[in-house]
């Protein structure tokens, strides 16, 4: 029975997201790091079959399975065909390249139980200090996390061209460089560890507040990156202080989730969220991560973060919020990690601590604030201080401005309800 296109793409979607990664990481151990474009070409090819054949043949009833199946035949194909052009997995490679068992072989590697390790051990392949810093992470958020360039682009406040360099740069030194396929030795983790924890804090904020899509939240990639977080905090070589800080702030943050829209998805600002809806059990979970990250001298930006969110998390109203305190937790993240982003969020609680004309200078004054220049955040937080002074025309302006910076549609109409508040 043929099924509407339309009816298959998201869920297409969804697994490009859920699986996709997972998949790269595990034919990335079988061909070798150096042939990982090898891998998002069979990944690659493996979507587009599933998306002919479900069309077709109606969406099987464990679509997971049903593409390990079809990335291990395609996987056996490229072995046999390129086996005696080309290197795979010096541990794998005698395996690989003989007829008798590299079918065993496979199927042992590409299954829904060997699979989970392999994801997260990609991850620290894609760290290798042998590659620039902000290239091993938007390595890890295209290939293992299924960002487009535009979405990498907006995390790192940047443009797409940039990204496509980035991207381009980092899959070259995949070929040229021997790189193994391992978590590295204690010695070396706490370099790539932190572009780990990084990509995976920009997945949780995709998912948190989605930079594109028809709708704010999107639960499959807070729930992968709160997933990845849980298995790093629980590996005893990744389960650090700041890995569990990291835990503890995905915690607090998803617990608001889903007080941030209504019945409709329209966006409910932290003023007007109604805090019955907070999850109570993930905030507890939150305060029992940061209890376990507080052991030791191990100080991180997230250790920061987390504080801050759990002041949020414990305020009974909005009115309650210990806005000084938060501002003294800025003061010090801004300290550690002195980022015009940090110093945007400053400014807001700077304007409620001390008011609007005070968040409006410090606005002013952010160091670096050109890096902010395509960020729709700045005009909507410039436009909401002007709202609260009276001076609606800025007020105006700058909102109007946000409107055009987002992509967003959640956030577009956010920004129009309040124009129309001041007519």
């Amino acid at each position: 029975m043929k099924e509407d296109p339309d009816s298959i793409k998201p869920v297409i979607d969804h697994l490009f997201r859920q699986e996709a990664g997972k998949l790269v990481a595990v034919l990335t151990k079988i061909f070798g790091p150096r042939n990982l474009e090898l891998a998002e070409d069979v990944v690659q090819d493996t979507l587009l079959k599933a998306l002919e054949h479900w069309k077709f043949r109606g969406v099987p009833d464990n679509p997971a399975a049903w593409l390990f199946t079809a990335a291990r035949n395609k996987a056996l194909d490229v072995l046999r065909r390129e086996r005696h052009k080309k290197e795979f997995a010096e541990d794998l490679s005698a395996l690989l390249k003989s007829e008798y068992s590299v079918g065993s072989t496979l199927n042992q590697l590409i299954s829904e139980t060997e699979i989970q390790d392999e994801q997260l051990r990609m991850m620290f392949v894609c760290c290798h200090p042998s590659i620039a810093e902000e290239g091993q992470v938007a390595l890890i958020l295209k290939t293992l996390c299924g960002f487009s360039v535009a979405e990498i682009a907006k995390a790192f406040l940047t443009n797409e061209d940039t990204i496509t360099k980035r991207l381009y740069r980092a899959r070259e030194q995949f070929r040229h460089e021997n790189i193994r396929f391992e978590i590295p030795h204690p010695k070396d983790l706490p370099i790539r560890l932190n572009s780990v924890l990084t990509a995976v804090y920009l997945l949780f904020n995709e998912g948190y507040n989605s930079s594109n899509h028809d709708f704010l939240i999107r639960e499959d990639l807070v729930e992968e990156s709160i997933r990845l977080t849980h298995l790093m905090a629980g590996h005893p070589v990744t389960g650090t202080p700041p890995t569990l800080a990291l835990l503890s702030l995905l915690c607090f943050h998803a617990a608001r989730l889903y007080s941030r829209v209504d019945k409709d998805r329209h966006f409910i600002s932290l003023q007007h969220q109604d805090r019955s809806l907070w999850n109570q059990e993930l905030i507890k979970r939150g305060m029992l991560f940061l209890n376990q990250a507080s052991f030791g001298d191990d100080m991180s930006t997230y250790h920061i973060e987390a504080s801050i969110a759990y002041e949020h998390c414990i305020a009974k109203d909005y009115a309650s919020t210990n806005w000084k305190s938060i501002l003294q937790l800025y003061d010090w993240l801004y300290h550690l990690k002195p980022g015009a982003m940090v110093a945007l969020n400053r400014a807001i609680v700077i304007a409620e601590v001390e008011g609007a004309e005070a968040g409006l200078t410090a606005l002013e004054q952010i160091h670096g604030a050109n890096s902010l220049r395509n960020y729709y955040l700045l005009p909507a937080t410039r436009g909401e201080l002007f709202f609260r002074l009276g001076d609606f025309r800025q007020a105006k302006q700058n909102l109007e401005k946000a409107i055009e910076m987002t992509a967003s549609p959640v956030e577009k109409e956010y920004l129009k309800t309040k124009i129309s508040q001041m007519i």
